[in-house]
């Protein structure tokens, strides 16, 4: 044999390995793909049984005093159960408390004797408990101009610019394009 047909046998072998290699390692990481798609579809299932536990474990207290703290709340519904959490909600630009509050307890029986103190007295007034409902999620939106309710809407588009039930509603200066008429004359 020659010395080109020697170098040409060992750079087809070098080639082979290099194929095998990467076979190998592309086996590799369609394993480690499976592993991850295994452990994404678990912790997907543990957070939605999570989350549906969170709202079972819930009550809604409506007509709590607006100076009431989460201390006054935890000593209400403490022979209930052990509580995990409270949340007294507040008005986004005000800061000021809206009145209702949720409490989290760690057991669903906990729930259950808490429902009983619906119409008891707290702070002088008579607290409504009932159970903490899902939230809802809705899909779509409004989409910009003309998507939310308007003026004569009747569950139709609405909003500035859209056509809303009955009768056409396009803003103020309806049929006319421009929005300032002006002070005066010569304007119109």
């Amino acid at each position: 044999m020659s010395d080109k047909e020697d170098n040409n046998q060992a750079g087809d072998d070098g080639e082979g390995e290099d194929i095998e290699d990467m076979k190998r390692r592309i086996e590799e990481m369609e394993n480690e793909h499976d592993t991850l798609d295994k452990a994404q579809t678990e912790l997907e299932s543990q957070i939605k049984d999570v989350s549906v536990g969170v709202d079972e474990n819930s009550i809604y207290v409506g007509q709590v005093d607006y100076g009431s703290t989460p201390d006054e709340i935890r000593a209400h519904f403490a022979p209930c159960g052990t509580i995990n959490r409270i949340t007294i909600m507040c008005d986004k630009r005000t800061g000021n408390p809206k009145g209702f509050a949720y409490v989290e307890f760690t057991a669903k029986e906990a729930v259950d004797n808490a429902l009983k103190l619906n119409d008891t007295e707290f702070r002088g007034r008579q607290l409504k408990v009932l159970p903490k409902q899902k939230k809802q999620v809705f899909s779509g939106g409004r989409g910009g101009r003309g998507g939310g309710r308007g003026r004569f809407d009747m569950g139709r588009g609405g909003g500035r610019g859209g056509y809303g039930g009955r009768t056409p509603f396009r803003g103020r200066a309806s049929g006319r394009r421009g929005g300032f008429r002006g002070r005066g004359r010569g304007y119109y």
